[in-house]
């Protein structure tokens, strides 16, 4: 039994569960109703893909696009696109999404570890010039839990190195820093419409750049007679008129995220994204919203969550990082302290909740608070 409840005597904070995602929206149903009866749905190629592409590419201020099956997809042929081959090396934090790590090993590639910057969920742009080596042929940056990456430092470095930059912004779609796209400052970017993403289309990605001769590297090893990870028609009238959709939706998840970590802050025992201060030269773009357990917290990650899900919020453990992975697999800048300390106190909140009503985010940081108060005493 959940122990508040049981303390209280009330009822669930949420008990009908977590808020559905994707929504139900009627552009969506038209947009899908209308592929269906064109018979556009069923095409291999068509107006719907092309029109996707055209509109990612105006959105992002790019020339080039390759649609994709997944954001893990998306990613390697990313870093194919960067001309990474076997036997290279890529720099990417120890705290990260874990296909990205696997990606690089489909290569054949060498991931090399560097740790993320203090309370925090990104690379530490000091520890990429560290890793640097003569097989270093990119480095993969992450924007991820609504944090936006150093990605200016991180460009300097590599343009001095003469590596390239692969954006991930599978977690950020959308998010700008003055007033620029996230996946615009590298040299090529990922970005992901699975199932439960900002974007989505059930399953799905994209590969974005400027330059021609970087995306037909992705395309030849796409091309095995036919397109091997294919994007189709229907999952394009799905995408398409939620592009529209994501700067709305993304301002409202900002203002409800800014209620969230006004409220965390009055714990002691809590962090959440105060290192970003919401400043007005960053536009996030939250798919996970994260909270850190504090040292010194009288209350472990666990307990905490058991509390707060049977509450019928969607909190959930944060990555596991890469810095337990062998040394056969990767090598490792200095002892990356604060990707371990961010794998195992992070918890993240999953967004479909930050377009709920006021109310909703009332009871939702409350509860976030009741938790806290019960587990210390």
């Amino acid at each position: 039994m959940n122990p508040l409840l049981k303390i209280e005597g009330g009822s669930p904070a949420f008990p009908d569960g977590p808020p559905a995602w994707p929504v139900a929206d009627d552009t969506i149903a038209d947009s899908v109703n209308a592929a269906i009866a064109s018979g556009q749905w069923g095409l291999y190629e068509g107006k719907l893909l092309e029109q996707t592409q055209a509109q990612l590419q105006s959105m992002w201020g790019l020339a080039h696009s390759q649609l994709c099956c997944s954001g893990t997809v998306a990613v390697e042929l990313a870093l194919r696109a960067a001309g990474v081959k076997a036997g290279d090396e890529v720099i990417l934090a120890a705290y990260d999404f874990p296909g990205n790590f696997r990606a690089i090993e489909a290569i054949g590639a060498r991931p090399v570890l560097v740790d993320v910057l203090a309370g925090r969920w990104t690379m530490d742009p000091q520890q990429v010039q560290a890793a640097l080596s003569s097989e270093t042929r990119a480095v993969l940056v992450s924007h991820l839990h609504g944090e936006t990456a150093d990605i200016e430092s991180v460009v300097a470095i590599a343009k001095e190195a003469q590596i390239r930059v692969v954006e991930d912004v599978c977690q950020s779609p959308g998010a700008t820093l003055n007033g620029r796209m996230l996946g615009t400052f590298g040299d090529v970017a990922s970005l992901s419409f699975g199932g439960s993403k900002l974007l989505s289309a059930g399953r799905g990605g994209a590969v974005l750049c400027n330059d021609e001769t970087m995306l037909q590297r992705a395309r030849i090893f796409a091309n095995r007679g036919n397109d091997a990870f294919p994007f189709s028609q229907i999952q394009a009238a799905l995408l398409l008129p939620q592009l529209g959709q994501l700067e709305e939706y993304s301002r409202r998840r900002l203002l409800a995220v800014r209620k969230v970590a006004t409220e965390v802050a009055r714990s002691k025992w809590l962090h959440c994204l105060d290192h970003l201060s919401l400043h007005a030269d960053v536009m996030p773009a939250f798919y996970k919203v994260p909270l850190l357990i504090n040292e010194g917290a009288p209350f472990d990650r666990a307990s905490f969550l058991a509390v707060v899900q049977q509450e019928g919020i969607m909190l959930a453990e944060g990555f596991r990082g890469f810095a337990k992975r062998s040394d056969r697999r990767c090598r490792k800048i200095g002892d990356l302290k604060h990707a371990r300390l961010a794998a195992a106190r992070t918890m993240l909140l999953h967004h479909p909740i930050l377009l709920s009503s006021q109310s909703d985010i009332e009871k939702l940081t409350d509860t976030l608070g009741r938790a806290a108060a019960y587990l210390m005493r």
